[in-house]
């Protein structure tokens, strides 16, 4: 092979590896595939055609480049997060080459991304929530489509926890038990293909069926499996989603700072406050080790205090 296609051919290999063995979704898929085409063209203007050729240096460069910028390349710096996406992304690569033997030594093991700065989430209060859900539309009442899909999204996500992937990767047969007096359950198909299924109430269900029965026919026209669908009857976009919530936030007077991932983070933080375990809340949010959870707990640190300072002994 000549010029870079060694390196081509060996990135696409590991996003193939990615995407068969590891159950990557598309999103994750396609954000590894822009970084590693960074990293492609950083290992070929040092004139490396070959992972075999790659030093220790030569990643630490690629890191250097990310965090402080490249002027002359237009390039400008990333935010550290974003810094550790992609070496992460490097490090995968290096990490495959070498257990598939294309390199005997895996050189980027030692080049340690940046640490993030902890941002704790941001979880809505209670009732300014119920607010945000309530201003989409009307389960009772509302005649209009689309706002009755907007009203059933909201309580989805909040009532599930789900991801707005998740949430848009929906099909109608996910549901079960809508009409139940304790609610229902909607099955979740979350990172690498795993499955779990999340308990809906009452007021979830109840929007879900209002949106069923009296909107999506009219949106679904030409049928398919996908639950929330756009007004041709396609699978709604992601960028329908945070139009919806951002709308709904507006409303509300919450501001820009409002997205799908706040209701995911509300969710958790509500859950914990009102006293569930952390590893309940755990499974219920999809998440492999408890330790990505545990920064929900930081949220509810004013709760905890206040339970200590009426309850403990020592505390007056």
């Amino acid at each position: 092979m000549s010029g870079d296609a060694a390196v081509d051919s060996q990135i696409r290999g590991f996003l193939d590896h990615l995407a068969v063995e590891r159950g990557a979704s598309p999103h994750t898929l396609a954000a590894y595939r822009r970084d590693l085409d960074r990293y492609r063209r950083h290992l070929g203007a040092a004139g490396v055609t070959d992972l075999a050729s790659v030093s220790e240096s030569h990643v630490e460069e690629f890191r250097t480049v990310l965090s402080t910028g490249d002027p002359d390349a237009g390039q400008r710096a990333l935010a550290p997060s974003s810094v550790a996406r992609a070496l992460a992304a490097v490090r995968g690569l290096h990490r495959f080459a070498t257990r598939d033997g294309v390199t005997l030594v895996d050189t980027a093991a030692a080049v340690r991304p940046p640490t993030p700065a902890k941002r704790l989430p941001k979880a809505v209060p209670v009732d300014r929530m119920i607010a945000m859900i309530e201003s989409a539309g009307e389960t009772e009442t509302d005649t209009e489509p689309a706002r009755l899909r907007n009203r059933a999204m909201l309580e989805l996500l909040y009532a599930s926890g789900a991801r707005a992937t998740e949430l848009l990767g929906l099909d109608v047969d996910d549901l079960d038990g809508l009409d139940h007096a304790e609610g229902g359950s909607v099955l979740l198909r979350g990172k690498g293909g795993k499955e779990r299924v999340v308990p809906l109430g009452r007021p979830a269900c109840d929007a879900v069926s209002a949106y069923l029965v009296r909107a999506r026919p009219a949106l679904a026209i030409q049928g398919g499996p996908a639950l929330f669908v756009n007004s041709r009857g396609g699978r709604l976009s992601r960028q329908t989603l945070w139009n919806v919530v951002g709308d709904a936030a507006r409303r509300t007077g919450l501001g820009q700072d409002i997205s799908p991932h706040s209701f995911r983070h509300s969710f958790a933080t509500h859950l914990l406050d009102g006293g569930a375990d952390i590893r309940v809340v755990q499974e219920l949010l999809g998440h492999s080790s408890v330790t990505t959870t545990q920064v929900y707990t930081l949220v509810t640190v004013d709760t905890l205090r206040e339970v200590w300072a009426e309850c403990h002994p020592r505390a007056r």
